[in-house]
């Protein structure tokens, strides 16, 4: 053993010594729904919106003033908000100010072109509704829709789209997913020879429309369900944007339109390995020669013993659908059994993660 793993060993026994003493990494996990729970509360209140309006630092209880709160609740909410490093505080006199994180201002207002807000509020109002019957999911290995919100459901869809607002709301949580990410895993492989991609469950059409930015010379095909098309065709597609075409159906009863490339981003996950193949076979039919599929998901390692962001999300699965978080080889397998080759895999280290199979 050299000297460098000796003392990486001590340091590893010290940490443990320490955590045994004083679990400060319990604590933390025990806190963690708060932390969540006060950046949505800020969120939802329009703190950060406020404080990057104004252009300047605010006190506390001109906060709660202009938002209508309780002055003590907003203290309260703001010095948690410094804590988690989502505010900063300067001192005038013997007053707090306080101001957006270069962050939050990023990532936390709604009139950031990188705005997360739509994601926050989704994740607030219904996964961490989901997630109060987590033990009872891993217990019986089911759905948890039902007692989260009184919907009785035969496919994944049919509560997450139970109403008008809450569809809109997560077509808007996922536009927040691709406005985030969509880059990265459009420009993971040269994409440039495809004219022609048809995006598969593509909902409020972030992905393509990144795509098309990418690819200047390429149309676009967003497939969704009927009432998905009319949302995004009125909230999310501007009618002069001629190289996208909407095309209402359901992918598993309904045909899938010839296309150069096909992108499946966030689907494959919601759904068991039998209609996960379904699906993909349709694809390859439909696939024109030389074609490709894109998929895009979390990965989970190869060993599931990580990343915690694709292992968190397994759990959503759990509550809400009836699929699960995979590893790029058991992706892999299902592109294999279903005729695609070629196989590229790109891990992006961000939340989501591309393959590339042609036909």
């Amino acid at each position: 053993m050299n000297t460098s793993d000796t003392n990486l060993s001590d340091m590893d026994i010290k940490s443990s010594s320490e955590d045994l003493q004083y679990p400060r990494l319990i604590l933390q996990y025990r806190d963690g729904f708060i932390a969540s729970k006060a950046m949505f509360a800020a969120c939802e209140l329009g703190v950060f919106d406020l404080l990057q309006e104004s252009g300047a630092p605010l006190p506390s209880a001109t906060i709660a003033d202009r938002l209508r709160a309780s002055a003590d609740g907003m203290e309260r909410l703001l010095c948690a908000c410094v804590g988690l490093k989502l505010l900063d505080m300067e001192m005038n006199n013997t007053e707090a100010l306080y101001k957006n994180t270069h962050l939050s201002a990023i990532y936390l207002t709604k009139s950031s072109p990188k705005s997360l807000h739509s994601m926050m509020m989704y994740f607030s109002h219904t996964a961490y509704k989901c997630t109060e019957y987590l033990a009872d999911a891993v217990r019986e290995g089911t759905t948890q829709d039902e007692r989260a919100f009184g919907i009785s459901r035969e496919t994944p869809y049919d509560a997450i789209y139970r109403s008008d607002d809450e569809l809109l709301k997560f077509m808007h949580c996922m536009n927040s997913f691709w406005v985030l990410c969509g880059r990265d895993v459009i420009t993971a492989f040269d994409l440039s020879s495809f004219s022609k991609v048809c995006d598969l469950g593509g909902g409020p059409g972030a992905l393509a429309k990144q795509f098309l930015l990418e690819n200047p010379n390429s149309t676009a095909i967003i497939y969704d369900l009927p009432k998905v098309v009319q949302t995004a065709k009125k909230h999310f597609i501007s009618p002069d944007e001629h190289r996208v075409q909407f095309l209402a159906g359901d992918f598993f009863k309904d045909p899938v339109p010839a296309a150069d490339l096909y992108i499946i981003a966030q689907i494959l996950h919601c759904f068991d390995s039998e209609k996960s193949l379904q699906l993909l076979s349709k694809v390859y039919n439909s696939c024109k020669p030389g074609g490709a599929v894109l998929l895009v998901e979390g990965f989970l390692n190869e060993d599931k013993s990580g990343p915690l962001t694709a292992q968190f999300f397994s759990l959503i699965m759990l509550l809400r659908t009836e699929g699960k978080e995979k590893t790029q080889s058991e992706y892999t397998k299902l592109l294999k059994a279903t005729g695609f080759r070629d196989i590229e895999v790109k891990i992006t280290g961000k939340l989501y993660d591309a393959i590339l199979a042609r036909k």
